[in-house]
């Protein structure tokens, strides 16, 4: 912000000239040989040698801005004084998204007829629309908005803005059951966002700690309503984000009129859940009270309690479980260990367990049954064998030639080897070999009888 000084209270602020040059009444500097110098007509054309005069600033920033129109602007009561018998009331707002803010000056009988008309009542931390021109001080050098109307924000336009912020996130996938990380079973140390000594706080610690005694926290205390919260809380999910002891995330806060809970609905603070790692649990309101952390949260929690009895098991219960799943696994072993024991000992009372010879002798006995058998079918299949091979012999004999030998036959061959078969095969003179069943001869061929042909009728 930027304040005039040195410039007496008695006199006018020096205004420009319409083309742009020095103000009426301001003195140009001095050249540089001492003689007066001309103001430079643009901003652009000042130099340090040759600068302007603040009063001449001042003048033209408020030239600019009274060429400004009326706007109608949104914003968030964060401070409004209001003397009485005073004829001008002074508020302060500040944007509803992010930390900027302005005054705003309003004749009290304007507010007068605003709140009549309307039937509101103003306070601090209120939504409210204003019509108001931008006026500059120049002595002050301050910038502030002087309204001619206000209007208070109604609880239907909010909802409505919230309904449609919420089809926006869901068409985001801001939702969607994907994104949620389940909850840790034990947290080693559980983060908590809440109000300054608020009850939820002591309902999450107490019935958390009831649960499972010594369970750390590390809890922010920091406006839940009102124009600091959407700011405050946001900075403390993002601190817990950051500290890796955190394994869970708990934001409560109690119960409250639809105008308490809006902050819980805040895109910016709703964007910042949506981007924490850690797993969150929303734990805002009464179970009816629905804003839209809940919808993002990996866990909505229907009252701080309830998120006490969801982010932490309960040790007695877990205890009475661990005594029964130790009961049970000890029954298991119990009945396994009998059987086992019930086999092995029907094992030993096996008579090879009382002689161990015994299973050897049984064996020798069986080896020698088994040796009898081989023997007797080994013989027995010799016995048909030789059998057979007799009767064949005696086949073969019975057609050999040299069983027909035996019976007296001679084989007679010429001496090249060819078997004489009939008396044309000789002549007389011829030599000729005898095979006989013993032995060779050679003879001579003294005569040989042709045979006679056949009769043909």
């Amino acid at each position: 912000m930027v304040h005039v000084t040195g410039q007496s209270p008695a006199q006018p602020s020096p205004q420009p000239s319409p083309a742009g040059g020095p103000a009426p009444g301001a003195a140009p500097g001095p050249a540089a040989d001492g003689s007066p110098q001309e103001l430079a007509p643009r901003a652009n054309l000042t130099t340090a040698e040759n600068p302007w005069p603040l009063r001449l600033l001042s003048s033209k920033i408020d030239q600019y801005v009274a060429r400004m129109s009326q706007v109608w602007v949104e914003g968030q009561i964060i401070q409004l004084n209001r003397r009485p018998g005073a004829g001008m009331a002074f508020l302060t707002l500040r944007d509803t998204d992010a930390d900027v803010s302005m005054s705003v000056a309003i004749y009290a009988r304007v507010l007068d007829a605003v709140l009549a008309r309307t039937g509101a009542e103003l306070s601090e931390g209120a939504r409210v629309v204003v019509r108001a021109k931008p006026t500059f001080w120049t002595k002050r050098g301050s910038l502030q908005l002087q309204a001619d109307d206000i209007r208070p924000v109604g609880v239907g336009d909010l909802l409505a803005r919230i309904e449609q912020l919420r089809r926006i996130l869901a068409a985001e996938g801001l939702f969607d059951a994907e994104r949620k990380r389940p909850l840790p079973f034990l947290p080693r140390k559980v983060g908590l966002v809440c109000g300054r000594q608020a009850k939820a706080k002591d309902d999450v610690l107490v019935n958390a700690r009831l649960r499972w005694p010594g369970l750390p926290f590390e809890i922010r205390e920091v406006a839940v309503q009102g124009a600091r919260a959407v700011g405050e809380v946001t900075r403390a999910i993002q601190e817990l984000e950051a500290d890796p002891q955190v394994d869970v995330i708990v934001v409560a806060r109690g119960g409250g009129a639809v105008e308490d809970l809006l902050p819980f609905s805040d895109e910016g603070l709703v964007r910042a859940a949506a981007a924490c790692r850690t797993p969150l649990v929303s734990a805002i309101g009464h179970e009816s009270d629905s804003p839209l952390l809940d919808l993002v949260a990996d866990y909505r929690a229907s009252t701080p309690t309830d998120a006490a009895r969801r982010i932490v098991p309960d040790l007695a219960q877990e205890t009475v479980g661990l005594d029964s799943a130790r009961e049970r696994l000890r029954a298991v072993l119990t009945s396994r260990l009998d059987a086992e024991q019930a086999a092995l000992d029907q094992l030993r009372a096996r008579p090879v367990m009382a002689d161990p010879t015994s299973i050897v002798r049984d064996r020798i006995v069986e080896l020698d049954q088994a040796r009898d058998r081989m023997r007797r079918a080994v013989g027995h299949r010799l016995s048909l064998a030789a059998a057979d091979l007799r009767a064949d012999h005696a086949r073969l004999t019975a057609l050999s030639p040299q069983g027909v030998l035996d019976r007296g036959y001679t084989i007679l061959r010429t001496p090249g080897g060819k078997v004489i078969t009939s008396a044309e095969d000789v002549k007389k003179g011829d030599l000729i070999e005898g095979v006989l069943a013993s032995g060779r001869l050679v003879a001579q061929v003294v005569g040989a009888t042709k045979p006679r042909p056949a009769n043909i009728d």
